[in-house]
């Protein structure tokens, strides 16, 4: 056969495969959602103490619950038949990134479902539902604590936002082939909220809570996105036990993790994403190329010591114009195939 001709028979074929592609989510996205069952819980959670102010009643002194997680879920009918997938969001969010998009069109949290995934979305520590611990910020209202002591919350601004989450090159300004549904991104700038994160303890709890939470589940694989890009590695070096595998998207990875720290990611598979236009949104506040560098260094330590880990940079890929919001961008549900088919290859309910 000639050569054009192959090259030009692939093409139509593989313009025709996405084409049911997508026309089946649609059918899929009419259909009546059902589910076994859904609700929600809180993992983890300390005591502590607070004293009472000067002048207020001493019942105001007591014991509050700090650092606790808040976890909404649903489950479909055959839920057993997958590992449950944990999704948890980045800075200045919450979980509300997962759900409908900006626009209006499926989140990733129904559509996995759909696929019969039971989904888990966390709230970080300090952050919406989860809550907040107040005492530092009480301390320097009663006068016990000088105003310097204040931690910094941080609030980003819809200038920051469309050039972190790499809309365009400069604010209002959208990259021509952008994925992202900018007509709706004031729809998107009411979900960020205030990052309490600067209140929290270290070790940050959320990891904590995310590897208990794998365990509750009796196996999970953890999702993470930006700020908490790799929480789900951060979780497995606390406790892997209960983590079977591991998402990573779009953010940085740390260069000094120890030998030991590698070989022990290593046991769980691992996956990283990333979508387009790195360098050319020039962010005060990251190096997206940087942040693929680096990550793209990790894959390769996780390779040679054994484990099964994978990049899937978009562009690389031939799916152009992704922004640092993947999961709510226009061909979101596109990338949730490629998730669930590396899930579907990767990770196993044994």
């Amino acid at each position: 056969m000639n050569r054009c001709i192959r090259i030009a028979l692939c093409a139509a074929i593989g313009a025709s495969a996405f084409g049911s592609t997508h026309a089946q989510r649609q059918n899929d996205s009419q259909k009546p959602l059902t589910i076994a069952s859904q609700g929600s819980f809180f993992v983890g959670g300390e005591l502590k103490k607070v004293e009472a102010p000067p002048g207020a009643p001493p019942t105001a002194a007591g014991e509050i619950t700090v650092n606790q997680m808040y976890v909404q879920y649903q489950i479909p009918q055959v839920g057993r038949r997958h590992v449950p997938v944990v999704m948890v969001h980045g800075c200045c969010l919450s979980s509300k990134t997962w759900e409908t998009t900006p626009d209006g069109r499926m989140g990733w949290d129904e559509y996995f479902v759909r696929k019969d995934r039971s989904v888990y979305l966390a709230d970080q520590v300090s952050r919406a539902r989860s809550g907040f611990d107040p005492t530092s910020i009480a301390a320097v209202k009663s006068g016990a604590a000088a105003p310097s002591t204040l931690p910094s919350i941080i609030s980003a601004t819809h200038e920051i936002g469309w050039i972190v989450f790499r809309f365009g090159p400069t604010f209002g300004t959208a990259f021509p082939d952008g994925q992202f549904p900018i007509e709706s991104v004031a729809e998107l700038y009411k979900q960020m909220i205030p990052d309490l994160n600067a209140l929290l303890p270290t070790p940050n709890p959320t990891w904590t809570n995310m590897a208990a939470l794998a365990k509750q589940l009796n196996g999970a694989v953890l999702m993470g996105h930006s700020e908490s890009g790799f929480f789900p590695e951060q979780a497995a070096l606390i406790d892997p036990s209960g983590i079977r595998g591991m998402i990573s998207i779009e953010q940085p990875c740390p260069a000094d993790l120890t030998a030991a720290q590698i070989a022990s990611l290593a046991k769980i598979p691992t996956l990283m994403m990333f979508g387009d236009h790195l360098g050319d949104a020039q962010s005060p506040l990251v190096s997206w190329q940087n942040a693929l560098e680096t990550c793209d260094a990790f894959v390769a330590k996780v390779k040679a010591a054994g484990g099964d880990a994978e990049m899937m940079h978009l562009p690389k890929m031939g799916i152009k114009g992704n922004s640092h919001m993947l999961m709510q961008d226009k061909n979101s549900l596109q990338l949730a195939d490629l998730i669930i088919g590396w899930l579907d290859k990767h990770v196993e309910r044994s």
